[in-house]
């Protein structure tokens, strides 16, 4: 069996000595934590993106929302289209919904302990272990897919992902202490990121190699196993680029729920193996090429269609849609524009 407590210390001493700084993270040792919201918005907005991406956003949310009341305050629409190029939209929605929850609720202040984080609408088992510990110092089992790979390779876990996930989730547990429980997830997160990287982690750097097991076999990289995914499906669709007299571009609502719910976006027809041409509104319509975009769950071919008319649209100037459109859309938009 490893030894956690040596290989705990090790890692903090690591991290005391390289930790990132990052905008909603308090240094290493610090006895003030973070603001909760900080923490909060930042796990959300990390959850499908980078650190470098995932930044000027964070920026731009605190400074326009300081609070977690001044974000539950927002509009809806405001709120989607700042989040735009985030992905996932329904997290926009559960954000919005938390951060009421917090105000409504909680005189807005968040709750400090796992179970009562976790019932805010949208918060899971990892965004609450992480807020909980990260900006109340409680001691937290905080595993992402930084964690499962150290893990993975710290103990040679043969089991393939996702397979494998709770017992990653119990080795991660073992070094869970009073101790620092703050900086202790992010000292992981950080060796994930940095040191043992998914393609060519750089053992020579690691604080953790004199116990690692994946280093041991010679072959690290080989860990954590996974089970081949299925092929992602590939759909088609149809976007139209309707401009009015002004230059405008028509745009619409989507539906609350599903894909982009309640996101602006070009009026489109279903996105599916044989979409059928049905445009918006009357107008004499030129195709001006497609556009490739990859969802999490499908591929998807849109072709562009431009075209000028009237009709029931939310009439916008072309450099305001470009700004507020999720990516797809922004790409066929451009496409259109450039036709």
């Amino acid at each position: 069996m490893l030894d956690v407590s040596s290989l705990r210390a090790a890692l903090l001493d690591w991290y005391d000595a390289h930790a990132r700084t990052l905008p909603w993270r308090a240094p290493p040792g610090a006895k003030t934590r973070t603001d909760p919201y900080r923490v909060w918005l930042s796990e959300v907005m990390l959850q499908q993106t980078t650190v470098p991406h995932a930044a000027p956003y964070f920026e731009r949310f605190t400074t326009r929302w300081p609070t977690v009341g001044d974000l539950a305050a927002v509009e809806d629409g405001d709120l989607m289209a700042a989040w735009a190029g985030l992905g996932y939209y329904a997290r926009a929605r559960n954000l919005l919904a938390s951060a009421r929850a917090v105000a409504r609720d909680h005189g807005g202040v968040f709750p400090d302990n796992e179970a009562a984080l976790l019932a805010l609408p949208g918060v899971g088992a990892y965004t609450a272990a992480a807020v909980a510990a990260i900006a109340f110092d409680r001691p937290a089992n905080v595993v992402d897919g930084n964690v499962e790979r150290v893990m993975s390779r710290l103990f040679a876990v043969e089991t393939p992902l996702p397979g494998a996930r709770p017992e990653l989730k119990r080795l991660a547990a073992l070094f869970v202490s009073d101790e620092r429980p703050g900086d202790w997830p992010q000292a992981l997160m950080d060796l994930g990121s940095g040191v043992c990287r998914p393609k060519w982690p750089s053992c020579e750097l690691c604080p953790l190699a004199f116990g690692c097991e994946g280093l041991k076999t010679g072959d690290p990289a080989r860990y954590p196993l996974k089970t081949k995914k299925a092929e992602r499906p590939h759909r088609l669709g149809h976007a139209f680029v309707l401009r009015d007299a002004a230059g405008r571009i028509g745009l619409v609502r989507r539906p609350d729920k599903g894909l982009l719910g309640g996101m602006v976006g070009l009026p489109t027809s279903d996105w599916s193996a044989a979409p059928a041409f049905d445009p918006p509104a009357a107008a004499d319509w030129a195709q001006a090429g497609a556009v490739e975009h990859v969802f999490t769950h499908f591929s998807l071919t849109l072709t562009v269609h431009v075209g000028a008319g009237e009709g029931d649209f939310v009439w916008t100037p072309a450099d305001d849609a470009l700004a507020a459109l999720p990516t797809v859309f922004r790409k066929a938009l451009e496409r259109g524009l450039a036709a």
